[in-house]
């Protein structure tokens, strides 16, 4: 951000609930239908159809927002947000206003400014705001013709999906920390089973307000709302392009213009849509045809009672427990099942760090060259743990292991198994051991002479030799110690 000057960010982020059918009706919330297939009256806004409301929508609603620590109004009251768009059969939303289901809260996070590469600089433990998350129906969507541009189709498939909508206080300044929020609720709603996140098919989208001020002024500057941002890297380059556009655009004496723009991500620049609506504008009123929701003290802590420990918690947990490091803390719980992969393979091993060094390298690589989540692995993670013990146990070696560990991926065998068949075991008689490094020697008379004249890097050439003429079985501290006392005598 050009000097002198500090951004003022707000989110909201819109979380389709994980529900079997729509919120206000009974037509199915699944992905790739055929378009308008899963509509009915209700979801169409036909006359005489009268919505009923989704008790697990409310549900998942009431877990995810204990889970960012917000406070739950005993009674909240739907409302009509009236506006026309021609994925809108209504003509108006079923949304939240003025009594929302649940608000006034904060999440502490870790977030970081990035170098060039993309890498976390410095991560720090920060507070940021969050308003409201309210209930509301989730529009259709509008597919326009790429081959005839005057031409417009709408899919209603969507119309009617439930969503959570989380409003957060104007409290970033940098668009890694809106990075950092957003990837922070993903986490958490998808740990609590409540999101899947999937932003690619609209599951999970983000609406960035971005204003500028300069650097000390306490008055926020006019805004601009960024809609429907689905993916964490087009937010945080939104983000970035809105506040150079708008600093350049004062500068050079003209007037940022409350509106609202959408991200072009092949030109990497934001671009107006039309001009940014206010509250009034929408002309909310009482929705007649819902009453009240009222929900009760013992419905808020049983939902409570029902809630896995949470990702940042499972963070500070981890790096407390198995004394790991905040990025290595971080990566094995973006995943909740990663999180619950690696617990389970390190109390089986025994050795928490092997655990996390397996599952961070060679685990998290083969996943994603084979384009797969941990969920799909061939690999148990009792069978990692188990890995892990045969080389504590000096059954195998770690080179020998990581050949194993190949195999346990492509086939899914048991470590034990695989061991067996291949005759794997490592040589750990020091008698055999003695006989190989001996015929070593002797077949190395040059480097034995050039070692003994002072060359000693050559121990490693030499321990290269014996586990090669072994198959990669003889014990690799077994071999050091003998070949170190055969050469120095």
């Amino acid at each position: 951000m050009k000097e002198g000057w500090e951004a003022v960010i707000g989110l909201e982020v819109h979380a389709q609930l994980n529900t079997d059918s729509k919120i206000f009706c009974a037509c199915s919330t699944s992905f790739g239908e055929e378009p308008n297939q899963n509509t009915c009256p209700v979801c169409l806004g036909l006359p005489g159809a009268l919505p009923v409301l989704n008790r697990q929508a409310v549900n998942n609603a009431g877990k995810a927002a204990l889970a960012i620590n917000l406070k739950i109004n005993p009674e909240s009251i739907f409302s009509r947000k009236n506006y026309f768009y021609p994925d809108l059969p209504k003509g108006y939303q079923i949304s939240q206003f003025d009594r929302p289901f649940s608000e006034h809260g904060q999440v502490e996070i870790l977030t970081s400014e990035r170098d060039e590469g993309g890498r976390p600089v410095d991560w720090q433990l920060r507070r940021f705001g969050i308003t409201r998350a309210h209930i509301e129906e989730d529009a259709g969507k509008s597919v326009h013709d790429i081959g005839d541009p005057t031409k417009s189709h709408v899919n209603l498939n969507r119309a009617g999906t439930p969503l959570l909508e989380i409003v957060s206080e104007p409290d970033f300044r940098t668009s890694w920390e809106a990075y950092d929020y957003v990837t922070f609720l993903r986490r958490t709603l998808q740990y609590i089973d409540v999101c899947d996140g999937n932003m690619e098919e609209g599951n999970l989208r983000c609406d960035a307000n971005v204003s500028v001020r300069p650097a000390g002024r306490e008055k926020f500057g006019t805004r601009a709302e960024i809609k429907n941002l689905n993916s964490l890297r087009f937010l945080q380059k939104a983000i970035d392009y809105e506040i150079d556009r708008q600093i350049a655009l004062i500068e050079a004496g003209g007037e940022v213009v409350q509106e609202t723009r959408l991200w072009n991500e092949k030109e990497n620049k934001t671009y107006t849509m039309r001009s940014k609506e206010d509250a009034h504008d929408y002309r909310y009123f009482p929705e007649p045809d819902l009453p009240p929701l009222e929900v009760s003290q013992a419905w808020m802590e049983q939902l409570r009672a029902e809630l896995p420990e949470l990702p940042e918690a499972r963070r500070q947990r981890f790096i407390r427990q198995y004394e790991l490091s905040p990025d290595e803390a971080f990566t094995l719980t973006g995943q909740r099942e990663l999180a619950d992969y690696f617990e389970e393979a390190a109390t089986t091993a025994g050795n928490p760090r092997a655990a996390a060094n397996w599952v961070l390298s060679e685990l998290l690589r083969e996943l994603k060259n084979a384009s797969i989540d941990i969920t799909r692995s061939k690999i148990s993670a009792g069978s990692l743990g188990s890995l892990i013990k045969l080389i504590d146990d000096q059954t195998i070696s770690g080179k020998i292991a990581k050949d194993v560990f190949v195999d346990m991926f492509a086939t899914g065998k048991a470590p034990e198994e695989i061991v067996k068949e291949k005759g794997l075991v490592q040589i750990t008689d020091t008698s055999a051991i003695e006989k190989v490094v001996d015929e070593v020697i002797g077949a190395n008379p040059k480097q034995f002479e050039q070692y003994r004249s002072g060359k000693t890097a050559l121990l490693g050439f030499f321990v290269g030799q014996v586990i090669k003429a072994t198959g990669g079985k003889a014990n690799p501290q077994a071999v050091n110690e003998i070949l170190k006392s055969r050469l120095d005598a």
